[in-house]
């Protein structure tokens, strides 16, 4: 005779359920902490005010995160591995150097118009301790470097006017960091129609004159 075993399914969490939901739990916390410092400053805000918009304790920010820094610093990666993650497609991409740096530029703005990405344009690096702040100007120098070898490659292949490639980049990082500053999320352009419109007017800067192209 043979009994027949029911399965139970089992109430306790698998290894990667509870992977998952530590990750966005910690997730959570690190997208309120970042709107807050975009919104107010990141002196004005403290783990308080970050652990009552979520209905937890302070312990428990500390439990994901560890101190007010840590927050920062974590936000900042974010954004900064954002951009490093559209330079690498861009580097990737197909075409001539101007195509690939105009998809590498729209990117880019898109990024520093959401939170992570605008944090690191409206929070001055001054505000970390001399570690943090050099490894976060580590990450910015390697995006502002993709950009000036984007626009090297078109001056090479002749799709970009012949320049300076390093003040081309400054030049391109500044006015594309501005969206940052006065694009309101509620407002009636998309970031992806603000990116599009800039990149279209700063690329046509950089188009070859005749004079270059006879």
């Amino acid at each position: 005779m043979t009994t027949d075993i029911v399965t139970v399914k089992s109430p306790f969490k698998s290894p990667q359920e509870r992977r998952e939901e530590r990750e966005a739990k910690r997730m959570a916390v690190l997208t309120a902490a970042v709107r807050m410092f975009n919104a107010r400053g990141y002196h004005a805000t403290s783990l308080d005010d970050v652990a009552a918009s979520l209905g937890v304790s302070k312990p428990t920010i500390y439990h994901y995160l560890g101190n007010k820094e840590q927050v920062l610093v974590e936000c900042l990666t974010i954004g900064m591995d954002q951009l490093l993650a559209a330079a690498a497609d861009a580097r990737a991409g197909l075409g001539l150097g101007i195509d690939r740096l105009r998809a590498f530029l729209i990117s880019y703005a898109e990024v520093n118009m959401e939170d992570f990405g605008r944090c690191n344009i409206l929070t001055a690096n001054e505000t970390l301790s001399t570690e943090a702040r050099e490894a976060i100007r580590l990450l910015k120098r390697r995006i502002h470097a993709t950009m000036q070898e984007l626009v090297e490659d078109g001056v090479a292949d002749g799709s970009i006017a012949v320049c300076d490639p390093k003040f081309a980049a400054l030049t391109l990082a500044s006015a594309l960091n501005g969206p940052s500053r006065w694009h309101r999320p509620d407002g009636p352009q998309a970031p992806s129609e603000i990116a599009v419109g800039l990149v279209d007017f700063l690329t046509a800067g950089l188009a070859p004159r005749e004079s270059q192209m006879t």
